[in-house]
């Protein structure tokens, strides 16, 4: 089994559709929605965690792209900018994953995209905007 996090963009005609009852019924993959943003008639945005047989989640992605659903990996949703941080440590215990952790020794904090699930909480409590979300 192998899992991938990646961010779907619906086209507002698309928003409406079964797409995720699909991914789930016709290719057998379990489909973990993390966050979404879905509106009728709106473009529309959804973080998820994909599992399945690699045939699977291939054969998923292609539906996905045949249906003009937008695919891109997680890992450029959140980004760190770690030349305005100053490593106050604000965002560490607010991330529910660990994705944002800190350094005993050099007192740094640290961003691991493969932990994150685009909660946004450390979005909110960073002080000086050393954390950014595209969703």
């Amino acid at each position: 089994m192998k899992k991938k996090k990646v961010v779907l963009t619906f086209p507002p005609s698309s928003v409406e559709d079964p797409i995720i009852y699909h991914l789930i019924s016709d290719h057998g993959l379990k489909v973990n929605i993390l966050r979404a943003a879905i509106d009728p008639g709106k473009l529309g945005r959804m973080v998820v965690e994909l599992t399945g047989e690699e045939s699977r989640l291939s054969g998923g992605t292609a539906y996905l792209e045949r249906q003009g659903i937008g695919i891109e990996p997680l890992a450029g949703e959140i980004r760190h900018l770690e030349d305005q941080c100053t490593s106050c440590t604000a965002c560490v215990p607010v991330c529910p994953t660990g994705a944002l952790d800190v350094n005993r020794e050099t007192w740094m904090v640290s961003y691991d995209a493969d932990r994150c699930v685009v909660c946004l909480s450390c979005v909110d409590v960073c002080p000086y905007r050393a954390i950014v979300s595209h969703f």
